[in-house]
């Protein structure tokens, strides 16, 4: 851009009506300017210093300060323009804001103290109209008041009783002209558009306050699935306008921070192929990566991108630099890699299997990490250094294949008992057939290991024919309950991973009572919407019934903790 363009470019974004929209274009045009007088006064200084250098006169023409004074002439007006716009909405808004408490408290006035049903409904319309035509107020108080705005509406119809002059149809045209509305809300999740999102739910919570009331059996459900529905799609605008203000610088940061990973690795040493090949794996991580963070404001964008783009085209040069030589470091690398052959072939015959295993493992780590020796060697050594350790991995395998055949008397002892288990009569005495059950239990976990192979299968068939037992005894509520928790921890206690099944059993009991926890935390909340009255009355004693019922539970899940063996 010459000089003279941005000073018409500017008079033509400040001339414009709207000058808030176009805010970031002239910020970003004033940045270039910026930059483009401080390489103007840098060429200019150059100049004069060559001119000093050659004893020469410096006649050059200084039209940087005019430049910057006409630019200024046009930008600081205009910032006081917007400056002012800026104050006077954020003025129209506090004023708004002032008219709505206003006929908050007008309707507060009229709940309290009107009790003829007719002025108080007149009254009601004519603050519902006024509340529809104020504009916006400042988007940190919008909730809150419309939230109480609401609240207030719905103890006002409360308070004038208006339930018992409504006829079923209406209560019914009420209530699905609401839930129909919830559905259209719900329909916003998937506009794409945020600005559309704002003004269909602003629409649509006028509709909603214009519809009647429904029956108030229904209404705490239809009112909280409303408001979770509302609240949803504002957290969603709410994210979108943060994500947008952030997400650019946040891009910009993200690729610094590239930038000084990539600069960290230039400083690091590269004396071989195996550093050579996890520091160019690393190189293209941090290329891909690059890739995924999004675009930053244009011109650091460039400017980061260049930098980045620099100091990857220096590694790879020094890469090929380093890669003329390459076959010299492959012949070192072949020479590791047969000492390493040397000792798995000494190791192969070890049958001392759990040190052996170890430094098997151990070569195999040693051979990954002295990286390849090169087309000419890497396959032929590594097919030899396979063959001496499949040889060590499949004597191994025999070996224990031979000890699992030691259980067999264990699975076979196991095997019996489950049969005895199957063909067991209960007693009719509740408790005489609950201890022999659990003696059943005591002798299954006594038994020693069975092969690994039908660990499972014997452990399955153990559980079953105990469950049938237990399911056959007459029992009901609490008891069975407790009779069929204790009887799962009794048959975990012979599983050969009992610790882990008791941990899974202790966390799945600890996810209950923080989700019951919740529940009652969000009962206690409710408590505090009910009016006073003969319907908000019955509510609140149902709700604190659900309280009750809930602390109940807790205390049970609590016991049964306690019972679960620490192993």
């Amino acid at each position: 851009m010459e000089k003279r363009e941005f000073i018409d470019a500017l008079k033509e974004l400040t001339e414009k009506d709207d000058v808030l929209a176009v805010g970031r274009e002239v910020n970003e045009l004033r940045t270039q300017f910026e930059d483009y007088l401080i390489e103007a006064t840098r060429q200019f200084q150059i100049a004069e210093l060559e001119a000093k250098d050659k004893n020469e006169e410096f006649t050059q023409e200084d039209w940087i300060t005019p430049l910057k004074e006409e630019f200024y002439e046009v930008f600081s007006p205009y910032k006081e323009k917007r400056k002012a716009l800026i104050e006077a909405k954020r003025d129209e808004e506090e004023e708004n804001l002032k008219k709505k408490r206003a006929l908050i408290n007008q309707l507060k006035t009229i709940i309290s103290e009107e009790e003829n049903i007719g002025a108080a409904f007149s009254a009601h319309k004519e603050i519902n109209e006024k509340w529809k035509k104020i504009g916006d107020i400042p988007r940190d108080k919008r909730n809150d008041i419309q939230q109480e705005y609401s609240r207030l509406l719905e103890e006002f119809f409360y308070n004038m009783n208006i339930y018992k002059e409504i006829k079923d149809y209406d209560f019914k045209k009420n209530y699905e002209a609401k839930k129909a509305l919830i559905d259209q809300l719900k329909t916003l999740s998937k506009v794409e558009n945020i600005k559309e999102v704002e003004a269909s739910i602003k629409q649509l919570q006028n509709e909603w306050e214009d519809i009647g009331p429904t029956k108030q059996e229904l209404w705490e459900e239809m009112k909280n699935e409303y408001w979770s529905t509302v609240n949803v799609i504002y957290d969603r605008i709410r994210a979108f306008y943060d994500e947008r203000r952030e997400k650019m610088q946040e891009n910009i940061v993200k690729k610094k921070a590239l930038i000084e990973k990539m600069e960290d690795l230039l400083s690091k040493e590269r004396e071989d192929v195996k550093t050579w090949g996890n520091q160019t794996k690393e190189v293209l991580a941090l290329q891909k990566e690059w890739k995924t963070i999004g675009f930053g404001p244009k011109k650091e964008n460039d400017a980061v991108w260049k930098t980045f783009r620099g100091l990857c085209d220096q590694f790879f040069s020094l890469k090929s630099e380093f890669f003329k030589d390459i076959q010299q470091e492959f012949d070192k690398i072949a020479e590791v890699k047969k000492r390493l052959i040397e000792k798995a072939h000494k190791l192969k015959e070890n049958t001392d299997w759990g040190p052996a295993t170890k430094s098997i493992i151990d070569l195999q780590k040693e051979w990954k990490r002295a990286g390849s020796a090169g087309q000419k060697h890497e396959q032929s050594l590594w097919k030899e250094f396979r063959a001496a350790c499949d040889f060590f991995f499949d004597a191994k395998q025999a070996h224990f294949d031979e000890k699992d055949k030691a259980f067999e008397d264990n699975l076979k002892a196991k095997q019996a008992l489950i049969e005895e288990i199957k063909a067991y009569d209960l007693p009719s005495d509740k408790k005489e057939a609950i201890a022999a059950l659990h003696e059943f239990a005591d002798r299954f976990s006594k038994v020693g290991f069975v092969p690994s192979k039908q660990k499972d299968e014997v452990f399955k068939a153990y559980k079953t024919a105990l469950d049938k037992h237990y399911e056959a005894l007459d029992m009901k509520g609490e008891e069975k309950e407790k009779v069929m928790f204790e009887a799962r921890i009794n048959t975990i206690k012979g599983s050969s991973n009992a610790a882990e099944l008791f941990e899974k059993e202790k966390q799945a009991i600890r996810n209950e009572i923080n989700s019951i926890k919740q529940e009652i935390i969000q009962f206690e909340n409710n408590l505090g919407f009910f009016a006073n009255s003969k319907g908000a009355n019955a509510l609140k004693d149902q709700v604190e019934n659900n309280i009750k019922a809930e602390q109940d539970k807790l205390i049970a899940l609590k016991a049964k903790l306690k019972m679960i063996p620490n192993e």
